[in-house]
């Protein structure tokens, strides 16, 4: 089957850096578009950026400029560079991949989250 596996969450102060990376597992075959939501506490989740296979980036206003969205499609793994963080990306990060094609079929596919907290 297939899974998404996220590290490199943590505690960090206000304009610190923390990178994040998100891993697909099993007999997969392609992945279309790759991305990464976060759920602040109480709140909806919502986009941060996306990523095609092709390499195109698209990100939320209030991370443009600041957060980095990359993938290695060889290795089926998606990354979050977020730099100049503030105390309003506190959130719950969950990486997510669209378009997955695998030994299963085609699917959506979501990680289990990762926290990011960020002290001011």
């Amino acid at each position: 089957q297939v899974q998404l596996v996220e590290s490199g969450g943590g505690l960090v102060q206000a304009g610190g850096s923390l990178s994040l990376s998100c891993a697909a597992s099993g007999t997969i075959f392609s992945i279309n578009t790759m991305a990464w939501y976060r759920q602040p506490p109480g709140k909806q989740r919502d986009l941060v950026a996306t990523i095609t296979s092709g390499g195109s980036t698209n990100y939320a206003d209030s991370v443009k400029g600041r957060f980095t969205i990359s993938r290695d499609n060889a290795k089926n793994t998606v990354y979050l560079r977020m730099n100049s963080l503030k105390p309003e990306d506190r959130a719950v990060y969950y990486c997510n991949a669209d378009g997955l094609r695998s030994a299963w079929g085609m699917g959506r596919y979501w990680g289990q989250g990762t926290q990011v907290t960020v002290s001011s």
